[in-house]
This record gives C-alpha cells, structure tokens and sequence, in this order.
C-alpha cells in the first residue's frame, strides 16, 4: 500500500476528500486552498458567496477559515467533529458542536492545494521575553541607561495621573518621569507621559520643573513629534 502523499495541487474532489478525511484520521494539521462557500448556523447566521480561501484544520478539530486579506480568520470552530464528503464535483468541510449547537460548513468548488503534515501533540514551551517588565527591570539595575546621572528613586511611583513606571531625578536633582514601553511607541505613550509630567509637577512643589524620557526600541515619527512639542525626550533601550 503507497504512503499518502503530504501535498496535493489540483487534486480532484474525490482525491482531495479522502486526503482530508486521512490528515484527520491521524491528526495532522491539514490546509486547504481553493475556492469555497462558507455558512455558519450557530449563536447566530452568517454565508460568505465563492471566494480564495485557505482553511485549516486542526488536529483538535479546530477549523478555521481565512480570507485573502486580514490577520485573523473570517470564521472559525472548536469542534466536535468535522466530516468531509465529496458530492456533485464539490468537497465539503461539515465542522459540528453540540454546546452550544453550531455548524460550520465550508464547500470547496475547487481546491487548488491541499496539505497535511504530522505534529507533536505537546507544543514546546513558551518562554515570554523582551516585556516592559524585563525592560523596567533593566532600567531599575542600571539606571544610567537612561542617561548619564539619572538615579531610580521608586518604580511605579503614584500620581493623580496613574502609576509612572520609573520615577528618579537627573544629576542636577530634576525630578525625571520615565514612560516604559518594549514595543515601538506610538504617540499615546508620549500623551501618556505628557499626563505624568502634569500631574508630577502639581503633586510635587511649585518650582518644581519635572522632566519627561519616553524610553522604548522605538519610536514612530509622530511620536517624536509629540515629544518635541512637550518638551520631552525618547530613549532608544531594548528589553
């Protein structure tokens, strides 16, 4: 008896049925793309006409179903059970649940790809790193990285405002609010930090001239923009 292939292109309906129906008999993860029909009946009603789609079907019975453009699928279903036929030149994806009761029914009029590959049941395990912890964490350790002569005096300091993430004063004893971001800051980190620097300079004495650092990967140009507008300065720092 011949292996079954992993990929398929342009397999007929019957073919690329019986490829379905042993991708998820062993469960491996299989993908499908052509164009198909999709309908759900379930928490409410929806049909999407003959489109490019690519489907994918879990080896949990997840079906999930992807239109040619945007990130996250147009339809998707923790099933039960997921039956595949092949009936009037057409493959149809049939995904069930009993609770709540919901249907998923994906009809392909042509598959243009088909492919199934075998995977671990038990994914790795996922390590988080570079998060605005690990980069509050680093400034914390050596707050020069800052700036020179800056000193960490407490972190998540209170204001009226919120909670500024790292609060210090500069080598001429300026008090200093710095925003934390590990990700590309946009112009609602330097609006945040504006908020800060407000509320700081109400909270502490009246001469009291308190600084604003933004400090983050990145910035977008808007932001700098922003910043330059208040007043406030960016650091680039990685988590």
């Amino acid at each position: 008896m011949s292996e079954t292939p992993d990929a398929l292109v342009d397999p007929a309906p019957a073919v690329a049925a019986a490829f379905v129906r042993d991708a998820r008999d062993r469960g491996a993860f299989c993908t499908l793309l052509g164009r198909c029909h999709v309908a759900y009946d379930g928490r409410t009603r929806s049909s999407a006409g003959p489109a490019d789609r690519l489907v994918a079907l879990k080896p949990d019975r997840t079906l999930l179903v992807h239109a040619a453009d945007g990130p996250t699928p147009q339809n998707r279903l923790s099933a039960d059970a997921v039956d595949v036929a092949h009936e009037d030149g057409a493959v149809r994806l049939t995904a069930t649940r009993e609770s709540p009761d919901e249907e998923l029914v994906v009809t392909f009029e042509r598959v243009a790809r088909a492919s199934a590959m075998p995977v671990e049941k038990r994914d790795a395990d996922v390590e988080v790193s570079g998060t605005e912890a690990d980069l509050k964490e680093r400034v914390l350790a050596d707050p020069e990285l800052v700036e020179a002569g800056f000193s960490a005096l407490a972190a998540e300091r209170d204001t009226p405002a919120g909670p500024v993430d790292v609060f210090g004063r500069d080598r001429s004893g300026r008090p200093v609010a710095v925003e934390l971001k590990a990700v590309r800051a946009g112009p609602d980190a330097a609006s945040q930090l504006a908020r800060y620097v407000d509320a700081l300079s109400r909270d502490l004495h009246a001469d009291a001239e308190v600084r604003g650092i933004l400090v983050a990967p990145s910035c977008t140009p808007r932001t700098r923009r922003v910043l330059a507008r208040d007043g406030h300065e960016f650091v680039s720092l990685e988590p």
